[in-house]
């Protein structure tokens, strides 16, 4: 199949359609604007076979998870998710799995009403890049480098579910029952915090999505803000489907350093400590604090009970070349 007949079945006239898209698929480039007094947010991030997901992974996990890490980046700046392009390589044409990529990648852009408007096909090793663009009101914007000594901690959902499932499917932990499918389910189709990112934009002070592990991507944070925190792990937020799968020590373990979970970490001052249950009620999405930042500039202490708490695990995924 060649490249403009593969684009044109799957990707030229399917999907979500927005007002502000003048020119969509089919020309040299989108063309689209951008409403008065909003701001641009623009992110990207590449996917690769082996790396970011397993080269075994269902085509519609692989479409779901590559938008949806890239919303969960737009979320955590507080931008409404607008438009995406994407840049597919793969190393042969297998219409079934097109069918079923395709099908993951309009379920999550229709739910968010997302509009694709362009990208590249190439032929080789099998990846994927999205850009993703996304509204935010001046001075609105959310960045890790706000928080401030006395900042409350908080963290949306349950952490250490994906890790978990990612472990089930390479045969490292063993689970059986409706644990197995709700953690596998949690690898394969993360959920991107939107609706919290654009709820908690005035209020919040500073904020990120995990997708290295809480350790390391608080230690983002705490970095930018020169501030260091006391986490207590007790606090952290564990689904059931982790507690009955793995000891309570294994389940803090996943939730500290396990990647791909893709909840929101963000800080919130005393004065608006008040508010945060207000701006999330219309979000359905319950947000746990687990802890206070601390003037200690770059210094992350774990406590268990009051108590010094040292993981077992490693700091989280950290990238290299």
């Amino acid at each position: 199949m060649k490249e403009f007949d593969l684009i044109g079945r799957y990707f030229s006239n399917c999907g979500h359609k927005r007002k502000d898209v003048v020119i969509g698929i089919g020309d040299d480039c989108a063309v689209t604007t951008v409403p008065e007094n909003q701001q641009l947010a623009v992110t990207t991030d590449t996917l690769v076979a082996g790396v970011h997901f397993l080269k075994d992974a269902p085509a519609k996990s692989v479409a779901y998870k590559t938008v949806a890490v890239n919303l969960s980046d737009l979320a955590a700046m507080g931008a409404e998710p607008a438009w995406i392009s994407l840049s597919l390589s793969l190393p042969e044409v297998d219409e079934a799995w097109l069918d079923d990529f395709v099908a993951g990648l309009y379920e999550l852009t229709q739910y968010y009403s997302v509009q694709l408007i362009g990208g590249d096909t190439v032929k080789g090793p099998m990846a994927m890049t999205i850009t993703a663009q996304g509204f935010i009101p001046p001075g609105s914007e959310l960045t890790r480098s706000g928080a401030k000594p006395g900042d409350w901690l908080y963290v949306t959902g349950t952490l250490g579910d994906a890790g978990a499932g990612l472990d089930i499917l390479q045969n490292k932990l063993s689970v059986t029952g409706e644990a197995k499918e709700v953690l596998i389910n949690r690898h394969y189709f993360p959920t991107p915090r939107v609706a919290v990112g654009t709820a908690i934009r005035r209020i919040a002070t500073s904020c990120i999505d995990i997708s290295d592990g809480l350790i390391s991507d608080l230690g983002h944070i705490l970095k930018a803000s020169n501030c260091g925190a006391n986490v207590h792990v007790e606090r952290l937020p564990l689904s059931r489907a982790l507690t009955s799968a793995v000891s309570p020590e294994q389940a803090i373990e996943y939730a500290l350093s396990a990647g791909d979970d893709y909840e929101l970490i963000f800080t919130v001052s005393e004065e608006q400590h008040g508010s945060l249950e207000t701006s999330l009620a219309s979000t359905n999405v319950k947000a746990t604090c687990i802890g206070q930042l601390t003037g200690h500039n770059g210094k992350l202490s774990l406590l268990k009970n009051n108590e010094k708490y040292t993981p077992v695990a490693a700091a989280g995924y950290e990238h290299s070349f």
